[in-house]
């Protein structure tokens, strides 16, 4: 214990003999040269600096690595309200589209016949084909073309020569009414459709002619195609329009632009008093206001006062009286009898394409129900020529009696007597026009053998053009059968942008109008409900006149 405390006083008294404050010059070392020390304390504060900074960085990567899961957590939290916002927009946008649908089908109204109107109660494609309607057997449907439609068809060569005989005097009158340097001239007709092309179904037996015009010399039309589908709407699909212009391309005649005038002479022509005579030209050559392209309104509008002149000036001759249609349909003209008979009959004026038999139409007579040209410069494309050509060369390769034109004949006739009755009973007009039961025949005759259309096929082969029109309702899809098919002969002649056009959809107004569809299903399936009924009734050969159909038996 002393030992420790002996120690303890001698350190402490060695410390303070030896503290530099009280023996400065005589027991420390100082370094006689100041810079030196100056150099020392420089490179130990380079020292510190380093360090701090180190530490600074270190200190900031630490931070970093903390704040990384919040970085990502909040993130992950902004993508959670970003794909929220999507979200409710996009229900949003679906509720808006099912109170849209809802409002067009409130518009449209309920069907009596379809108090749900729902699409989603239509059959599927995978039900029974025809909703398991069975049709008349062979022997009956034989039976009920031989007396019920083919009686029609001695019938239409009386009816279509008197027709003709009729015509070729009016298109005579009215070629002697109009000038030939300022009128239209009017071509001779061109007979389309069932009458000529051998399966006319119903009465009233009725002929479609077409009446190409051409204009004044020295004028001429420029066809434009519009049924290619790269930069055309679909709306105006099928569609095409008619340029008016001079066929030396010079829109006034004159020979100013052709020639070299000198300095000191001016064309009188081309001075400006004379600058409203060009759109003067272009109306008298009916075509739209201010606008190169042929109107079909002032077309339709001209060929209706025409006709009613050439009929005035003729009628004398005749013991009959001849019935105007609407400005809507001018070319529907009825040839009325003393004895209350009538022949109805359509001309329609059209203007014929360059080097082909397509025809650019101004109306048609039966127009898919929906479909109205977007513009009155919109003329339809018809290849009713072409169709008439197909049918004869196509019948050329088929057995003696094919059954392929009675199939159309059956399916017309049903369809026919369905819209008749639909239409008694103040039912909405259907969508379904004997024009598509054409093309779905046209797409069977092109992908069957030629020995499947024999006579005793033509139950089968009914049921396939009714099951092929079926499976085209549902899908909504019915392809035009020339505007962008490539299968069909080239023999035909048809133009080369015609087959390497985008396929036209015949059914897309269905896509577009609910209703409309709906009504077309519904009568539709209605017809394959009567075709039993119908087929029966009209087996025996009784008079258009005193037929009548049991309504008991009928479902409207």
């Amino acid at each position: 214990m002393a030992l420790g405390l002996f120690r303890v006083c001698l350190v402490v008294v060695t410390a303070i003999v030896n503290h530099p404050l009280l023996f400065p010059r005589e027991n420390a070392t100082v370094p006689e040269n100041d810079q030196d020390i100056i150099r020392k304390m420089q490179a130990h504060e380079e020292k510190m600096q380093l360090e701090r900074l180190r530490l600074e960085e270190e200190e900031a990567r630490m931070a970093a690595e903390k704040e990384a899961p919040e970085q990502v957590a909040e993130e992950g939290q902004q993508q959670q309200e970003t794909l929220a916002l999507n979200l409710w927009t996009t229900l949003c946008m679906i509720l808006f589209l099912i109170i849209e649908v809802w409002r067009q089908d409130h518009h449209d109204g309920p069907l009596p016949e379809c108090p749900g109107g729902d699409e989603d109660e239509l059959p599927l494609l995978g039900s029974a084909p025809l909703r398991g309607v069975t049709l008349p057997s062979q022997a009956m449907l034989g039976h009920f073309h031989e007396h019920g439609i083919r009686g029609t068809m001695a019938d239409a060569a009386r009816t279509r020569e008197f027709v003709e005989g009729f015509v070729d005097d009016l298109l005579g009158a009215l070629r002697s009414l109009c000038h030939r340097d300022t009128d239209m001239e009017v071509e001779d007709f061109i007979g389309v459709g069932s009458m000529y092309e051998n399966w006319p179904a119903d009465r009233p037996l009725l002929c479609h002619l077409f009446v190409p015009f051409t204009p004044p010399e020295p004028y001429r039309f420029h066809p434009e195609l519009c049924c290619s589908g790269r930069s055309v709407p679909l709306d105006r699909q099928g569609y095409g329009q008619v340029k008016v212009g001079r066929a030396d391309g010079d829109p006034l005649g004159c020979i100013c632009g052709k020639t070299k005038l000198g300095e000191d002479m001016l064309c009188l022509l081309h001075a400006q008093q004379s600058g409203a005579q060009p759109c003067r030209e272009m109306e008298d050559l009916l075509c739209a206001p201010e606008s190169p392209y042929l109107d079909t309104m002032r077309v339709m509008k001209w060929f209706h006062t025409a006709l009613t002149k050439a009929w005035q000036r003729i009628a004398h001759k005749f013991d009959f009286d001849l019935a105007f249609g609407q400005l809507d349909t001018p070319g529907s003209l009825k040839i009325m009898f003393r004895s209350g008979k009538a022949i109805p009959f359509n001309l329609i004026p059209v203007i014929q394409s360059d080097n082909s038999d397509l025809h650019f139409v101004s109306h048609l007579p039966r127009e898919l129900s929906g479909e109205t040209p977007a513009s009155s410069t919109d003329w339809l494309l018809s290849f009713a020529v072409y169709e008439q050509h197909f049918l004869r060369i196509t019948s050329k390769g088929l057995p003696e009696g094919a059954c392929h034109l009675s199939c159309l004949q059956i399916a017309s006739f049903l369809l026919s007597k369905q819209s008749g009755m639909e239409g008694a009973c103040g039912l909405g007009a259907s969508g379904l026009s004997t024009y598509h039961l054409k093309t779905a025949l046209m797409h069977l005759l092109l992908s069957r053998k030629a020995s499947d259309w024999k006579a005793a096929q033509l139950h089968s082969r009914l049921q396939e053009l009714l099951c092929f029109l079926e499976k085209s309702l549902l899908e909504k899809k019915l392809l035009h059968f020339f505007v962008g098919n490539r299968k069909v002969p080239e023999a035909l002649g048809l133009p080369e942008a015609v087959r390497r056009a985008e396929p036209l959809n015949l059914f897309r107004p269905f896509v577009l109008q609910r209703g409309l569809y709906r009504r077309t299903v519904d009568s539709f399936y209605k017809m394959l409900e009567n075709a039993p009924t119908l087929v029966s009734e009209y087996s025996l050969r009784v008079p258009s006149s005193q037929a009548s159909l049991s309504t008991k038996a009928v479902i409207l």
